[in-house]
C-alpha cells in the first residue's frame, strides 16, 4: 500500500456539461486534450503520451456528470486510488466547473496539479473556453 494523498482542483469551464462530458468520456474527445492518443476496449483504456502507454480501467461514470478511472499500476492500492473528472454546475450562477480528483505521493502533488493545469488549459483551448 503506497501513501498516496488525495487532492482536488477545480477549474471554471465555459461550456455546457453535455459538451464537456463528450471530451471526458470518449477516446476521441480525450485524445484532443488529455493524452496524445486514447484507445478503449470496453472499460479498458490506453492513454499514450510521447510513445509511453498507461492503462486504466473505467470504474464509474454518470452521463454529463462524472467519469472515474483507476490506473492499472495503482491496482494494488485498492479502490481508493483513482482519478475522477466531475462536472459541477453552480445552481445560482450556472457556472460550470470541472473538478479533478487525483492521488499522488506527497512530493509529487505539485507536479500532478501542474499536469492537470496544463491539460485543462488545453481542453479549454479545444472547446473555445479561453
Amino acid at each position: 500500500m503506497s501513501d498516496k494523498i488525495k487532492y482536488e482542483i477545480e477549474f471554471v469551464v465555459h461550456a455546457s456539461p453535455a459538451l464537456l462530458y463528450q471530451y471526458m468520456a470518449t477516446p476521441s474527445g480525450m485524445s484532443e486534450w488529455f493524452a496524445d492518443n486514447v484507445n478503449s476496449r470496453g472499460e479498458f483504456y490506453t492513454f499514450i503520451w510521447n510513445g509511453t502507454e498507461e492503462q486504466a480501467k473505467l470504474v464509474n461514470k454518470k452521463s454529463n456528470e462524472r467519469i472515474r478511472f483507476r490506473w492499472f499500476e495503482d491496482e494494488e492500492d485498492g479502490e481508493d486510488c483513482y482519478f475522477e473528472l466531475r462536472i459541477q454546475v453552480d445552481e445560482i450562477t450556472k457556472d460550470v466547473s470541472l473538478i479533478i480528483t487525483d492521488f499522488a505521493e506527497e512530493d509529487e502533488i505539485d507536479e500532478g496539479k501542474m499536469f492537470w493545469e496544463n491539460q485543462i488549459s488545453q481542453l479549454k483551448h479545444v472547446i473555445g473556453s479561453v
